[in-house]
């Protein structure tokens, strides 16, 4: 907790590290700390894996003390708060929300999502709570919510939603402003001014246009008040401030005009109450829009919510009850009838059917389902009854932690994303300021009337530039895309790592079960002197069947497989290093390497150059004896995925270069690697050595990501700039992992790097629509170009078009749900979850390579 007892002493920060094991690992952190500007003093203790470092109090920040132990590799830990704050309109709102708090002691970073309306503050633990957060929020003029008080798709549920709000508000503000149009506007119709002035002179229509103006001004549009105010009190104008000032003016001016003229010179007594009355509704139809863009934005969260089983039958007392699914607790018994969605994960421990698991691993077919499966929450059961135990219910179940990833992807804010918050935090008093100076030259050397002139353009100005699009520019695309990679089983932790991926040039694949299926398999039987393969697969086979070992396991499958019926066995041994032997229908059966062969004084010299050839194809050969005569040549091989070299090709096509980096030895990965096409080798390597190699890419200036099975390679896939982590569908909580395929199906690495590259598009064209757009059109506003062609805007258009930018932001990111696949699943979704090691494989207990 931080302590500031004097401005002129320094603070003291204590917190928490992980990750440190040895006292090398405390001299590294405490290195780093004295290196952060402003560390007085810093010491790490092991055994309570704290951190004490005093901080000078006018230097430094507690986000600089995280980031160095970051930069050392250990985790500092914090304590996380995420919150709704309401009112924030545009990119300006989120940089001072942002700015506040991360002034508070003991904030290390605070990050404000516009589209979400939702703050996440990660902070030392004890150093601030919840009302500390929401003081400062308050104080800086917007209301913070907390999430306990919100509905599922983030409303607050206790009242109508924002977008319901602003409906209400837009159809009162146009049943007053379409008739406030026709009064103002029929004038200009031939004929019509004079029918007018016969009922009533147009001092009178004057009335009526304030009378319906009123209205729309001040209770539909009250809500520019309350905002804007807020904004200017904290010397942080804002969109709405920019409105309020805007929509005032015209309504001042014209109140000014109608009630005294007497004191405008010459022919400025003009009345624009039309034009106050189209500015807010015009606004307020944006706002609408926006906010109905917005929530189809976040979507993908709203759909996985509703996949969610609300109601479930127990057990309980030997009765089935049906009970709320929050209280379900793990070991409960729970009946599934045909045609339910599961209600959360667990096994089954009667019953057989087909369940639909395509939300979880994208594969269309029903998978069966008998006792002892798994079978996750969410999930549809078919014709058949389950009753299942429950293992993981509430926050625990894997579509939790799906909807938990997605939304914290969709509020992490990608470095571009801060840019724009800070250019957006100074464009509001720059459009200002603009605005003034607007005024000013139009007054000075304007033709007349000037003032009504200057008045035009100074308020078409303030509203024009509004950065709303700028605030949505990125979030937006970021929600729908993230949206989009769920809905193709692709998850992005973080909303950085799509930034990250799309900069990507190099693709570091591991081998074991991430290019290769993960298993040895029998790949090849080659009898000798006169043997039958069927009779040697059969044989060897019952032998092997006695083993534990991942190479008898693949010969049992390839006989099963072919509806061998597996003989009884006697005399089983095995000889470590070299081979097994047992006796089979009175034969003796031995099975092993080139090295157990010989010590048999069995010949293999004529088979030694095929067996040469086998191992060169990434095989391992071994030798089958029956009776002491040598029966037959066999390999067995972990082999490539079905997808692998398709996967590599267009990772090709995209531009990126492919590695391999693998424990296993050289010229098995070598032989691996040109049958799929894969550019570089980094063979031998030891699994803590594997991040090391990636720290050696990324300082060959190489921008890194790591695709591994997120189990042994937890250190390289934290290391990389992105680590892509192949899940099984039931272990998509890869910690490590930034990005995470829910499916262990390659494509998905091709699609999540094409989806990140089209949603950094998006957002670089968001981005140049809306500073293009307001750069362009401010000069229009200002009214630089009438001298030669007359154009200046009328405030009411200035604030229609000021929402066409945000609409085109908007629209333009949701064409991201339209996003297809460059490279579809094969199909064949194998789980990479604890599987064995291959052969040679330095971690592999696999003896029995060809010596």
């Amino acid at each position: 907790m931080a302590q500031q007892t004097d401005t002129a002493e320094p603070r003291v920060v204590r917190f928490r590290i992980a990750g440190m094991t040895c006292g090398a690992c405390v001299a590294r952190v405490e290195k780093k700390l004295a290196g952060v500007d402003g560390v007085t003093d810093a010491s790490v203790n092991l055994t309570t894996e704290r951190a004490t470092v005093s901080l000078a109090a006018d230097r430094g920040g507690v986000s600089e003390l995280f980031a160095a132990v970051e930069s050392a590799g250990y985790e500092p830990e914090a304590d996380i708060a995420e919150f709704r704050v309401d009112g924030m309109t545009c990119g300006a709102c989120v940089a001072r929300v942002e700015k506040k708090l991360a002034r508070l002691e003991g904030v290390i970073r605070a990050t404000v999502n516009l589209t979400t309306e939702r703050a996440r503050v990660d902070y030392l633990p004890g150093a601030l709570d919840q009302a500390d957060l929401f003081d400062c929020v308050a104080a800086a003029g917007y209301t913070p919510i907390a999430l306990e008080a919100t509905g599922g798709a983030g409303q607050d549920a206790r009242g109508p939603s924002e977008t319901d709000r602003l409906r209400r508000a837009l159809m009162f503000a146009a049943a007053f402003t379409v008739p406030l149009f026709l009064v103002a506007m029929a004038p200009m119709i031939p004929g019509v001014a004079s029918l007018m002035h016969a009922l009533m002179p147009a001092r009178g229509w004057k009335v009526v246009e304030l009378l319906l103006v009123l209205p729309v001004q001040f209770w539909a549009g009250r809500r520019f008040y309350t905002l804007g105010w807020g904004e200017l009190r904290h010397a942080a104008p804002a969109m709405n401030s920019l409105v309020m000032i805007g929509s005032n003016a015209a309504f001042c001016y014209s109140l000014a005009a109608l009630a005294v003229p007497q004191v405008f010179p010459g022919n400025t007594a003009h009345t624009y109450f039309d034009a106050a009355g189209m500015i807010v509704t015009l606004i307020l139809l944006g706002r609408y829009l926006e906010s109905l863009a917005k929530g189809r934005t976040s979507q993908a969260v709203k759909g996985l919510m509703r996949l969610q089983s609300k109601k479930a039958r127990v057990k309980r007392d030997g009765a089935w009850v049906e009970i709320d699914v929050d209280e379900v607790a793990a070991d409960d018994i729970v009946s599934v009838r045909p045609g339910e969605r599961v209600p959360v994960d667990g096994v089954v421990v009667a019953g057989d059917s087909y369940v639909d698991e395509s939300m979880i691993s994208g594969e269309p077919a029903p998978v069966a389902k008998c006792e002892d499966d798994n079978v996750v929450g969410a999930t549809v059961n078919g014709n058949g009854h389950l009753e299942i135990r429950a293992t993981r219910v509430g926050g625990d179940t894997v579509l939790a932690q799906i909807i938990r990833m997605v939304e914290e992807a969709q509020a992490e804010k990608p470095a571009i994303q801060a840019i724009a918050d800070r250019i957006a935090g100074v464009f509001v008093p720059i459009v200002m300021t603009i605005s003034v100076l607007t005024f000013i030259g139009w007054m000075a050397f304007g033709p007349s009337p000037a003032l009504a002139l200057a008045f035009v353009a100074a308020v078409s100005v303030l509203l024009i530039a509004c950065p709303c699009a700028m605030g949505l520019a990125t979030p937006t695309a970021i929600m729908v895309g993230t949206g989009r990679g769920a809905a193709m089983g692709v998850l992005f932790r973080r909303g950085s790592a799509i930034e990250q991926l799309a900069g990507v040039d190099t693709v570091v694949f591991d081998k074991t079960g991430t290019l290769t299926d993960g298993a040895p398999a029998l790949t090849d039987i080659e009898p000798v002197g006169g043997f039958e393969r069927a009779t040697v697969l059969r044989l060897m086979a019952a032998v092997e069947n006695a083993s534990e070992h991942p190479v008898a396991q693949a010969i049992v499958d390839a006989a099963r497989a072919q509806g061998l019926e597996l003989p009884a066995i006697d005399g089983f041994a095995a000889h470590t290093g070299e081979g097994v032997e047992a006796r089979v229908d009175g034969h003796r059966v031995q099975i092993g390497a080139g090295r157990y062969m010989r010590r048999l004084g069995i010949e293999i010299d004529s088979l030694e150059r095929r067996s040469d050839t086998l191992a060169r194809a990434a095989r391992t050969p071994l030798y089958v004896a029956v009776d002491g005569e040598l029966a037959a040549l066999i390999a067995v091989a972990d082999p490539a995925r079905a997808e692998a070299a398709g996967t590599v090709a267009v990772l090709h096509d995209l531009g990126l270069d492919v590695t391999m980096l693998t424990g296993d030895n050289a010229a098995t990965a070598h032989a691996i690697a040109d049958e799929l096409g894969i550019d570089d080798v980094i063979a031998g390597v030891l699994p803590d050595g594997k991040s090391q190699e990636i720290k050696r890419l990324q300082r060959d200036d190489q921008k890194v990501a790591f695709v591994g099975d997120g189990i042994n390679d937890a250190p390289a896939l934290a290391q990389a700039d992105v680590g892509v982590a192949v899940g099984s569908g039931t272990d998509i909580a890869i910690e490590s992992g930034d990005v995470v395929l829910m499916r262990a199906d390659l494509a998905g690495v091709v699609n999540a790097i094409a989806l990140s590259r089209r949603t950094m598009a998006t957002i670089r064209m968001n981005f140049l629509w809306a500073y293009g757009y307001n750069i362009l059109l401010i000069p229009l506003a200002a009214g630089v170009f009438y001298p030669w062609t007359g154009w200046l805007l009328n405030p009411a258009f200035a604030a229609g078009a000021m929402s066409v930018s945000s609409l085109f932001v908007l629209i333009h990111s949701l064409r991201l749900r339209r996003f297809k696949p460059i490279l579809e699943p094969t199909g064949t979704d194998r789980p990479t979850e604890q599987h064995p090691p291959a052969a040679g494989d330095p971690s592999s207990v696999d003896t029995r390579s060809a010596a």
